[in-house]
C-alpha cells in the first residue's frame, strides 16, 4: 500500500494557524494561499479543519472553504462545526470531497455518521479523533482538544467504522505541534483496530519521524503541518526521503 502524504491546515478563518497541544495559535498564512502552495508541492490530499467553529458555536464559513477549494485538484477534506446533513451537503457544494466530523458525532448525535454514509457514501465521511492519554487509556476529546467525552478512543474508532465512516483522521492532543515525534503506540493500535484507512497527524518534527511512523504503524496516510508551515521541508522532499528509504508513496 502506498502512503499518502497529506497537508493539514488548522484554520481560524481566514488564517491557517499552528497550535501546540491545540493551544496558543500562531498565524502562518492565508488558507487559500497555503492550499495552493502544498498542492503545487505535490500533496496527495489536503485536510482543512476550522478549529474554532465548534468551540465558538458559530456557523461554518463556506466562502473561505470555497476559496481554498478553488486552488486544488486533489482530494479535499473539510471539517469544523459540522452538525447536520445539510452541513455535509453544503460543504460538498463548496468544494469538499470528504467531510470531517468530530464534536457533534461524539458529544451529541453519533447517528449522523450512519445517515451521512448512507446518503453520500462511506468514502465521503471521515471521523476526526482527538486523542488524549490518561493513565494507560486514551480518551476522545472535542472542540479543539478542550472538551472531554468520556469515550475510549479504541472503542470509538470501532464504533464509527461499524456506523459507516470511511476513514479515521487521528490526532494526538499530547503530541500536536511539539514536533517531537508521533505517539506510535496510539497510531498502531488505532490502525490495527479497524479495517478502514487511518490518517495519522500530530508529531512530525523531522523526516525520520514520518519514516518511523509508517514503518511501525502502517497508516494509510500521514498528515503534516509544522514541517510544511515553517518551511523545514517540502512535500516533494518528504516523498523523496521516503522513497529512498524503501517506503512507497503516491506519485
Amino acid at each position: 500500500m502506498k502512503t499518502r502524504i497529506i497537508a493539514k491546515l488548522d484554520v481560524k478563518p481566514p488564517y491557517v494557524v499552528k497550535p501546540v497541544h491545540f493551544e496558543g495559535l500562531r498565524k502562518v498564512g492565508l488558507s487559500a494561499e497555503l492550499a495552493k502552495k502544498y498542492y503545487e508541492q505535490g500533496a496527495d490530499e489536503l485536510i482543512y479543519i476550522d478549529i474554532v467553529s465548534s468551540l465558538y458555536q458559530r456557523e461554518i464559513l463556506f466562502e473561505e472553504i470555497e476559496r481554498a477549494a478553488n486552488e486544488l485538484f486533489i482530494p479535499f477534506g473539510v471539517g469544523g462545526g459540522v452538525k447536520t446533513i445539510e452541513d455535509f451537503s453544503r460543504l460538498f457544494h463548496s468544494g469538499a470531497d470528504k467531510v470531517v466530523i468530530n464534536t457533534s458525532a461524539v458529544q451529541e448525535n453519533p447517528d449522523i455518521i450512519n445517515e451521512a454514509a448512507k446518503i453520500f457514501g462511506n468514502q465521503a465521511v471521515v471521523v476526526n479523533v482527538e486523542a488524549k492519554k490518561w493513565d494507560g487509556w486514551y480518551e476522545c476529546y472535542t472542540d479543539c482538544g478542550r472538551i472531554k467525552s468520556g469515550r475510549d478512543v479504541f472503542e470509538w474508532v470501532k464504533e464509527v467504522e461499524q456506523r459507516g465512516a470511511g476513514e479515521i483522521f487521528l490526532q494526538c492532543v499530547d503530541a500536536d505541534g511539539r514536533q517531537r515525534g508521533f505517539d506510535l503506540r496510539l497510531a498502531k493500535k488505532v490502525v490495527d483496530s479497524v479495517n478502514i484507512p487511518v490518517v495519522v497527524a500530530s508529531g512530525a518534527g523531522k523526516l525520520e519521524d514520518i519514516k518511523e511512523l509508517v514503518e511501525y504503524a502502517n497508516p494509510s496516510g500521514v498528515a503534516i503541518a509544522s514541517l510544511l508551515h515553517y518551511d523545514k521541508c517540502t512535500i516533494k522532499e518528504i516523498k523523496e526521503y521516503l522513497r529512498n528509504n524503501s517506503i512507497e508513496v503516491l506519485k
